[in-house]
């Protein structure tokens, strides 16, 4: 497995695993597909510190990641909130850590002093996999998500990258 910045050329495979999650999962409270289009946006708007990396195996993307603005406000610009998504039949084998590792190697690159995650309540595998690269839980939001006719938490975590 191989990871690596993500290429325009990458959008549809993106857009295949993030679409299944819309549709399928809890992993994402978006409703509605993207559509190519949006897709390739999407990954437009997101370079330098603000990465995308994707997880390759034997020429597929298997899963990506990637590191956004937390807040608008100034004061936030040293934390980054992460997401990752790893197609459905490579989870659990490990993808998803190697993904969130090289997040925050970059995180750390880039200076930011600390990364979020805002995970669905019943991702366990993602709440998982996010404890063993360090994150801590420091928050649970009640009841704050609607999908397929139920609420939904969101666990809040965090990992500090730097010790300033």
């Amino acid at each position: 497995m191989e990871i690596r910045i993500a290429q325009i050329g990458d959008a549809e495979s993106i857009r295949e695993i993030y679409n299944n999650e819309v549709t399928s999962g809890t992993a994402t409270f978006d409703l509605t597909p993207r559509t190519l289009e949006e897709q390739r946006e999407w990954l437009s708007e997101r370079s330098g510190a603000h990465v995308v990396l994707i997880a390759e195996s034997q020429g597929e993307v298997i899963g990506f990641g990637s590191l956004s603005r937390y807040q608008r406000r100034p004061a936030y610009s040293t934390t980054v909130e992460d997401s990752v998504y790893v197609r459905p039949d490579k989870q659990g084998q490990g993808v998803g850590l190697s993904i969130l590792d090289a997040l925050i190697e970059k995180a750390s690159e880039h200076g930011f002093h600390t990364v979020i995650a805002r995970i669905s309540g019943e991702s366990d595998g993602s709440i998982a996999t996010h404890t063993k690269a360090g994150f801590k839980e420091v928050g649970r939001e009640r009841e704050t998500g609607r999908k397929f006719g139920r609420w939904l938490d969101v666990v809040v975590m965090q990992r500090f990258v730097d010790s300033s």
